[in-house]
């Protein structure tokens, strides 16, 4: 049966869809490409450490928000990151077409600029209505992505960007003095922008996200909070378009952010209450996520964190394991379409997707009462280079570090230092 132009391009816009969407993400601090809280004000100190005892507003809107009602008061809070990563790519084979030519062997580092991270949220608590509920809603960066090969010929004019953001509305209740649930809907915008000049343009899409949560005082001093996360499920319509003489071909791009089960942990014991230890537990589902189902495997991460109190300050440190997430024996199908160029440009996308480095650290300060009644946040870290060997012809290189901070104001309730800080469970 003879195909259509649209059938025959499609597979090869599929296959430089998959190869470039993740490529700045994968340089960040992500695992796979989330971010799970390592660029929040507080929490990014802590590598991330926040489904039991978060540390500032935002963590607790977007991770676990059962831990939403540890926040009194009114509490407003905006922070801003920004991230640098460093890609450096080799291939040794070419690649089949891709939009009109082949992709010839080179090495080359992305020229992509850094990404600029804002979060923004606000925490209302209604007890004093009689009501044991905390309202949250935020706007968060789930990614700020971009690849740009354009300074090397043999790529093809290589360059693309997906942004995504999200709108959490999360709730709170307090169920009894140890007990609380919590659920958030969370829109997601995604933007995308296609691999190559001429081939597609940006595209917008909206997909909603679900999570359920529960917090619970094992004791004064020890605190267990765990959440179930759903899909988001973009589709981007239309997002490519191939135009060969009079004909034309457009695609749609499917792509899904995983399922994610978290448990995390908190103790306050030592010191008086001055030290907190956190320990995150995170797995995600990769391999039931449309298009990264082939690229990924099923993904375990480990985050722990440390914050000790001297008077008005607070210091914190953490450490954050991930599990290579690189499938071994990735197959040709990806999200439906048979990838062209057999294992040799399945190893490809890959390359461009390796978030395989298992290891980053962070640290940083928090100053309660910076002004009166508001309190400041700073913090950085890093991903430690890791260089990964992809089939044989493909070698990719990434590393990356962050640096940010925000600020959080408290009203009411909130403006009550005692009873705001979220960990106060044992008595100083």
């Amino acid at each position: 049966m003879r195909r259509s132009i649209g059938e025959t391009w499609r597979p090869f816009l599929i296959a430089s869809i998959l190869a470039f969407v993740g490529a700045r993400e994968t340089q960040a601090q992500t695992f796979g490409v989330e971010l799970h809280n390592t660029v929040m004000p507080a929490s990014g100190g802590m590598a991330g450490v926040s489904i039991a005892r978060p540390q500032d507003v935002l963590s607790g809107i977007n991770a676990n928000p059962s831990a939403l009602t540890q926040f009194k008061g009114t509490q407003f809070s905006f922070s801003g990151a920004w991230v640098e990563p460093t890609m450096n790519l080799t291939q040794t084979g070419a690649i089949p077409p891709v939009g009109g030519s082949i992709i010839d062997p080179f090495s080359a580092k992305s020229t992509a600029q850094g990404s600029a991270v804002a979060n923004i949220g606000v925490s209302q608590d209604f007890t004093e209505l009689g009501l044991p509920v905390t309202f949250g809603v935020a706007f968060v960066t789930t990614s700020g992505i971009a690849a740009d090969f354009r300074h090397v010929p043999a790529s093809n004019g290589s360059n693309a960007g997906l942004l995504m953001f999200s709108l959490p509305v999360s709730l709170g209740v307090e169920l009894t003095d140890r007990l609380s649930v919590g659920a958030s809907t969370a829109m997601g915008i995604g933007v995308l922008d296609g691999p190559f000049v001429g081939v597609g343009g940006m595209t917008l899409d909206y997909a909603l996200r679900a999570t359920l949560g529960a917090n619970y005082r094992i004791n004064d001093c020890n605190t267990i909070g765990g959440y179930y996360q759903t899909k988001q499920s973009h589709t981007f319509d239309n997002a490519f378009q191939l135009e060969l003489g009079p004909l034309q071909s457009t695609s749609d791009v499917s792509m899904d952010l995983p399922q994610n089960l978290g448990v995390g942990i908190a103790n306050q014991a030592l010191l008086e209450g001055r030290l907190l230890l956190g320990a995150d537990f995170v797995y995600k589902l990769w391999d039931e996520a449309d298009l990264f189902r082939t690229i990924y495997d099923n993904q375990f991460v480990v985050q722990l964190g440390s914050q000790y109190s001297v008077g008005k300050y607070r210091l914190r440190a953490g450490y954050a394991w991930a599990e290579n997430p690189l499938d071994p024996t990735p197959g040709n199908n990806i999200g439906g379409i048979v990838q062209p160029g057999d294992l040799r440009a399945v190893r490809y996308t890959q390359g461009l997707f390796a978030a395989a480095n298992p290891h980053r650290i962070s640290g940083g300060i928090g100053m309660v009462d910076f002004l009166p009644g508001i309190d400041m946040d700073l913090m950085a870290g890093g991903m430690f280079e890791n260089t990964e060997q992809l089939g044989d012809f493909t070698t990719v290189s990434l590393a990356s570090y962050w640096i940010g901070g925000g600020l959080t104001w408290r009203f009411g309730r909130g403006g009550c230092n005692r009873d705001s800080a979220p960990n106060h469970w044992c008595s100083n």
